[in-house]
């Protein structure tokens, strides 16, 4: 793919870089050949790859799902305003 000075431009004014007109041209030559580095990527195999999430294989640790109250209804109203029979009591918003 080649780059243009018109498609720098552009770049630069979507990206609001100020680039000097003198400078487009060595801009496109190198835009030009990052562009020629990322077509080669098309030539890369890859054929039975199985996508990856992280460079580093790692398992995380699980635990089992095991459904609880948290035991700890006491601290979690300790500091509510109000409540009754173990909820919290707030003010009626819809009537």
């Amino acid at each position: 793919m080649s780059v243009t000075k018109d498609d720098v431009k552009k770049v630069a004014r979507l990206s609001r870089i100020a680039v000097p007109e003198e400078k487009l041209e060595t801009l496109a030559g190198e835009l030009s050949g990052i562009m020629g580095w990322i077509e080669q990527l098309n030539e890369v195999d890859v054929e039975g790859v199985e996508p990856m999430t992280s460079v580093v294989a790692a398992n995380l640790p699980m635990r089992d799902d095991v459904v609880s109250d948290g035991s700890i209804q006491d601290q979690v109203l300790a500091n509510a305003p109000k409540t009754d029979e173990g909820f919290f009591v707030v003010p009626k918003a819809v009537e």
